[in-house]
């Protein structure tokens, strides 16, 4: 499979599944390599343009709608603020050092997340510094059975996940390596467990 083409700002071109809705003001600067990509959605039920629009938005490399329409609203070669604080991944795989499990119970979840970013990769999940983000349009409501205010998020259409399929297998190709490192949000960061939990990319 070929990857995508891409124009000198790093935007798709020539490919009929993309429409482009670039909103440079998401992008953060150059963004150096990219080791993985993130999965989101969006916690919309339309697409977010409007609050893309806003100064200091976060945002995203791409948005699927529920039809599966695809827009590339950032360029590939720019970061995007789409990941929060990441988790430390050495609690995860049970790899910490001594002294960082003993700083990480007084750490706040902002703290765990800068000394986690200045970690290089892979001892550190990919992050906004160098992984694609792709958002699926979905809506999320209150869980009943959960009293703490936890949402639910909908299920993510076919149609959606075919297009994500589409698009994982083009970026491989287009940045040359394997991407094994293809997470959904709360993997990464503390979000709400069920985000992209109907997500599926194999």
């Amino acid at each position: 499979m070929a990857g995508f083409q891409l124009d000198g700002d790093g935007m798709i071109i020539v490919e009929p599944k993309v429409q482009q809705r670039r909103f440079a003001g998401i992008e953060q600067g150059r963004i150096s390599d990219v080791n993985g990509i993130i999965v989101h959605q969006t916690y919309s039920r339309t697409v977010p343009f409007g609050s893309y629009s806003q100064p200091g938005a976060n945002g995203s490399h791409f948005v699927v709608d529920k039809d599966g329409t695809i827009y590339q609203t950032a360029s590939l070669y720019q970061r995007v603020n789409h990941v929060g604080p990441i988790k430390a991944r050495c609690v995860l795989e049970a790899s910490c050092t001594a002294d960082e499990y003993k700083n990480f119970k007084t750490m706040s979840a902002k703290n765990i997340g800068l000394y986690e970013r200045d970690k290089p990769y892979p001892q550190r999940f990919p992050s906004n510094q160098d992984s694609i983000g792709i958002e699926l349009v979905g809506w999320a409501d209150d869980d009943p059975a959960n009293k703490n205010g936890e949402k639910i998020y909908e299920q993510v259409t076919d149609a959606q996940n075919a297009s994500l399929q589409w698009i994982i297998d083009h970026l491989r190709d287009t940045i040359g390596k394997p991407l094994v490192e293809i997470r959904r949000h709360p993997d990464v960061a503390r979000k709400t467990p069920s985000e992209a939990s109907s997500a599926v990319w194999k």
